[in-house]
């Protein structure tokens, strides 16, 4: 019957044995008692059915099959080294290309300050952006995807999540709409007046129905639009309203004549989560590349309510 082959440690001091050939220097380089190590070699002699080393005065011959194994073993140490350390990264020698989900407006705002940082420690590294559409996990799992930022209230099975912070949704409006002179919206202006819907990135919005419905009143969208960019030209020309996060509404009014007010009924909390699958969460490269997002994010994001911890 077959022997199993030895487990690694012996593997190890087989090694210091046929490169030192004399039991106490490789002892001392394995940090054992030159008594353990006899009985590892004993082991190592009834493993290979051959004697390895041979004593001859005050010094050891290798064996022939000793000397055979001598490159071997040493490239299987090697090998199994590399596998348990796992790889390593060097950002200035990496070339791969990391990819993020999330709305335009994260494009918008996020990406030239990513792309700036991945540049600038990475330089041969890429980025590629994709158009995140509400729940579609596959992008992580089956599509190659690294991060996605996304509103989510829990984190799905086999991901991991980053909570980058909280607000809530608003109504925002061009500066002359007729609602604009209002301190507070009442729920009739809410539902009298119509909407454009941004469907893009996360679902920002999709509880607005239901708040509507129990007072027994609808709202009028009047467009529908993936894009966060479309949605607000559109917005600043016309009586629209638009729900939207808080902290995009506060970037927005400091830029362009639009104003927002709080809804008119309790609305959730948007949490924002980083999210990225199981399979990449110890990867060294993907750990680099995560936290670059996360600076970036913490940079631009202002009226969020920041969290920190992974």
């Amino acid at each position: 019957m077959p022997q199993p082959p030895p487990n690694l440690n012996l593997l190890r001091s087989l090694d210091a044995l046929l490169e030192t050939r004399n039991l106490t220097l490789a002892a001392t380089m394995l940090g054992l008692t030159q008594s353990a190590l006899s009985r590892q070699l004993a082991q190592l002699r009834a493993q290979f059915d051959d004697p390895l080393l041979i004593r001859e005065g005050q010094r050891f011959l290798l064996t022939q099959r000793a000397e055979a194994m001598r490159g071997p073993l040493k490239a299987t140490l090697l090998a199994l080294e590399s596998i348990m350390d796992g790889p390593g990264f060097d950002a200035a020698t990496c070339a791969r290309t990391f990819s993020i989900a999330g709305s335009d407006y994260l494009a918008d705002h996020m990406l030239p300050l990513l792309v700036a940082a991945v540049a600038a420690n990475a330089p041969r590294a890429g980025v590629a952006f994709h158009l995140w559409e509400p729940g579609y996990y596959r992008l992580l799992s089956d599509e190659g995807v690294d991060l996605v930022a996304t509103i989510a209230d829990t984190v799905p099975d086999n991901l991991h999540g980053r909570a980058m912070g909280e607000d809530r949704p608003v109504c925002a409006m061009r500066a002359s709409h007729p609602l604009a002179r209002q301190p507070a919206l009442t729920m009739a202006d809410y539902a009298g007046w119509p909407h454009a819907r941004i469907t893009g990135g996360s679902d920002k919005d999709g509880f607005v129905e239901q708040a509507l419905a129990r007072q027994g009143l609808r709202r009028d969208v009047r467009l529908t639009v993936p894009f966060f960019s479309s949605a607000l030209r559109i917005v600043g020309d016309n009586d629209l309203l638009l729900t939207i996060p808080e902290h995009i509404a506060i970037n927005l009014a400091a830029r362009a004549p639009i104003v927002w007010r709080p809804l008119p009924f309790e609305a959730p909390v948007h949490r924002y989560w980083l999210l990225w699958h199981a399979r990449n969460h110890h990867d060294p490269a993907h750990q680099w590349f995560r936290h670059q997002v996360f600076d970036v994010l913490h940079r631009f994001d202002h009226g969020v309510t920041h969290f920190n911890a992974e």
